[in-house]
């Protein structure tokens, strides 16, 4: 007996492929790679024996374990997991149909909100100062808001440049701006743990990638060490960066 095989057969397995790679990449950056594999062959293991061997006393203890399994993979996964769906929530072509279906207007920067920022990275980077700031976008960055101090300022260079300076108490932790405004200072970010990422770059730049990892907002990283300004999105870095990138960036349409 041959087997159907039609367009909706191959829309399943075009969907089940993408599950798996997107949740492939989940598991590679959050370094659970090990633990993907081995439940993936367990999966297709219990497939085997219940669905083509057929093995009833087998396939019910198999049964029996993948409905705990599963209670128990989400709460060991539920970072990976809260990630993904944030991932789909925040992609553009969704955030866009979110914006018109309900008349949400898509917040943008002018020169006047970018360029304080702009000014004050390339004065702490002409003396060596370091600096994380944050630039919160679709995501609420509410939990990290309030592990730091809350501020609630109009953007200024001075102000961001006093908050950095070395001696000040809320130097060593992340600045976050949202709503044109500056919300807080000296919050504590997410550090990743990507083992691709350069040995020299320090804490601040992990942190950067950590928060960039986790929400859709984009971190500005001043290092202390070399002056150099760096931006981490979406989990990817842009190293060594010039002022005139920096405003480019921040001003474009993507963001």
């Amino acid at each position: 007996m041959f087997l159907s095989f039609g367009i909706k057969d191959l829309i399943d397995i075009l969907l089940v492929a993408m599950l798996l790679y997107y949740a492939y990449r989940l598991m590679k950056e959050s370094r659970s790679l090990n633990i993907f594999f081995g439940v993936l062959i367990f999966i297709v293991f219990w497939l085997f024996v219940s669905q083509i061997l057929e093995m009833r006393l087998l396939g019910t203890l198999l049964d029996r374990v993948v409905s705990v399994g599963a209670i128990a993979l989400l709460i060991l996964f539920q970072d990976e997991i809260r990630k993904f769906f944030s991932t789909i929530g925040t992609h553009q072509r969704v955030r866009a149909a979110v914006r018109f279906f309900s008349g949400e207007q898509k917040q943008t920067h002018t020169r006047e909100d970018i360029m304080p920022i702009v000014m004050a990275c390339l004065s702490m980077s002409k003396q060596k100062v370091g600096a994380l700031i944050v630039m919160q976008r679709s995501l609420p960055l509410t939990d990290f808001v309030r592990s730091g101090e809350l501020i609630d300022a109009r953007i200024s260079q001075r102000l961001i440049e006093n908050i950095f300076f070395k001696n000040s108490p809320l130097h060593d932790g992340g600045m976050i701006i949202s709503h044109k405004r500056i919300t807080a200072a000296g919050c504590i970010l997410p550090v990743s743990h990507d083992l691709s990422l350069p040995k020299e770059l320090g804490l601040r730049h992990r942190a950067a990638m950590g928060i960039s990892q986790e929400t859709d907002a984009l971190a500005i990283v001043v290092s202390e060490e070399t002056g150099n300004i760096s931006i981490a999105f979406r989990g990817s870095f842009q190293l060594h960066i010039t002022a005139e990138d920096l405003e480019r960036i921040l001003t474009q349409d993507s963001f």
